[in-house]
């Protein structure tokens, strides 16, 4: 299952509700990335700009974009972020298809400068 990290920063108003309350943010985003057949690995609060990040096992693309949504649509976090990260053999893999069709690839207008 692909592999993502989410970073975002919680809006004023989710860090008042916070001090006053504490709860288990990690439950409630390990419900919603179940919810989408997903699951939460592993989440981490920073002491920059950011408020925090997740990593995060989701079936795909589309059920990390409707995680984005929902995070945006509830106002609880600003600059929702989401990238797939891959593991070494998956970067590998990669690399090996890159090379495999580096020919084909012709930037245009470049036989004009050359």
């Amino acid at each position: 299952m692909p592999k993502y990290v989410f970073s975002a920063t919680y809006s004023p108003g989710s860090w008042a509700r916070m001090m006053r309350v504490a709860d288990d943010r990690a439950k409630a985003g390990n419900e919603l990335m179940e919810s989408v057949g997903g699951s939460l690995e592993a989440a981490y609060w920073m002491v920059n700009g950011r408020s925090g990040f997740a990593i995060v096992d989701l079936p795909d693309s589309h059920a990390a974009t409707a995680v984005v949504a929902v995070l945006t649509h509830t106002g609880a976090f600003q600059n929702v972020e989401v990238n797939e990260i891959l593991t070494q053999e998956e970067i590998a893999g990669v690399l090996e298809l890159a090379d495999s069709i580096s020919q084909v690839f012709r930037v245009p207008g470049q036989a004009a400068t050359d």
